[in-house]
């Protein structure tokens, strides 16, 4: 009983954890009901945070932190945990009006079934950091915007786009309509990513953690490229990966 109820914390998607996470949602305007926070704990990380909330007419709570720890999905919440009404979930075009908004070609990730809650909230951190202007994430056999994913982006989660859509392999078809570049990721692929071009408008697809890219969301790339491996470990955590080509990106649209 006790690890079904700790599945579904963990599923909650209206918690927010952690002192960076529950800063970030403060700072980005998500609406949050009630802020609840160890008492005792008053150092001035916090009580900036709490004077944030209470400056936007957050009720703020004190309690005990066994309380805290009953109402945690993460097991490290930091003294404070923020309910809020759960996350809306943008569309496709929100993100491309976003890309439109900024003047930029559109630069999207795409995750095919990542499933690690972790894995996600880092590829949403890094996706906030490098400009990314939306992630897609399918709604079966996926992590979604929990608040284990929001405390694993470190708040950057709050900052993203988030698309969740029904197929993956159609919405890549959709994004190619709409002119992007679809470029995943494959051990064997035919070049590497420093010699293959992703200065346009472009979808970096992200394979699930084991398995990598199902075919039928192989077939929708129009490249693949291979991240080199020059050790003895034959590949790479889904975050690291996707940190890298993001980057990879990045600085081929710098220096073009």
């Amino acid at each position: 009983m006790e690890n079904h109820e700790q599945e579904v914390r963990q599923d909650r998607e209206d918690l927010i954890e952690g002192r960076n996470a529950v800063a970030e949602a403060i700072r980005a305007g998500r609406t949050i009901d009630k802020i609840f926070v160890a008492r005792g704990d008053t150092d001035r990380t916090l009580a900036r945070i709490l004077a944030r909330a209470r400056e936007n007419g957050i009720v703020v709570t004190e309690c005990d932190r066994r309380k805290l720890d009953s109402l945690s999905a993460t097991g490290a919440h930091q003294g404070v945990i923020a309910q809020a009404a759960m996350r809306e979930y943008a569309s496709i075009e929100d993100i491309l009006e976003r890309a439109a908004g900024r003047g930029e070609d559109p630069f999207i990730v795409v995750c095919d079934e990542i499933a690690d809650p972790h894995n996600l909230g880092a590829i949403l951190r890094t996706a906030e950091c490098a400009g990314v202007h939306g992630v897609i994430i399918p709604k079966r056999r996926a992590a979604g915007l929990t608040a284990v994913v929001d405390k694993a982006s470190a708040g950057a989660a709050e900052h993203m786009l988030v698309a969740r859509v029904t197929n993956i392999p159609s919405t890549l078809g959709e994004l190619k309509k709409k002119g992007l570049w679809v470029y995943g990721t494959a051990a064997d692929a035919p070049a590497d990513l420093w010699q293959t071009k992703m200065t346009g408008p472009a979808a970096l697809v992200i394979g699930s953690e084991g398995f990598g890219m199902g075919r039928l969301v192989s077939e929708q790339c129009d490249f693949t490229v291979s991240i080199p491996l020059l050790g003895k470990i034959t590949s790479l955590n889904a975050s690291a990966a996707a940190a890298i080509l993001m980057y990879e990106v990045v600085r081929q649209r710098r220096e073009s």
